[in-house]
């Protein structure tokens, strides 16, 4: 079974991305910060990563490039309530497989995470700005 993590600091969000994940048949875990999800043992099982682009600490995009950094490739999905041009290269750039709009569609989410999980070499962002 495919585990999906999402990193995220607005409960509500977390807990909402984690019950639709499972809704579709994944496993699914939530973290309320980059630093938690990090000294977790889900690293190295997480299939596809959700994260949020802007919270306290780590970022959703400075996560993405210390699991790179780390050796860990894991398809990686941002999401942002603050959607801009500059913040969209640099998570092209930097092999981010998706970029969605909060508040995002259920549809929109799990387009994003099937693509991550069905080839991982796919750029598929959602709503752009």
């Amino acid at each position: 079974m495919h585990m999906i993590s999402i990193v995220d600091d607005d409960e509500s969000v977390r807990e909402g991305t984690a019950d639709l994940i499972r809704s579709v048949g994944f496993a699914a875990e939530a973290f309320s910060s980059a630093e938690d999800f990090l000294t977790s043992e889900y690293v190295r099982d997480t299939s596809c990563l959700i994260a949020d682009m802007r919270m306290p600490g780590m970022t959703g995009l400075e996560l993405h490039c210390r699991l790179l950094g780390s050796g860990h490739q894991i398809p990686t999905i941002l999401a942002t309530a603050y959607p801009n041009e500059r913040d969209l290269m640099r998570a092209r750039l930097l092999g981010v497989i998706g970029y969605v709009a909060k508040p995002f569609s259920d549809e929109d989410l799990l387009a994003c995470v099937c693509s991550a999980i069905g080839s991982g070499e796919h750029n598929i962002f959602g709503r752009e700005p």
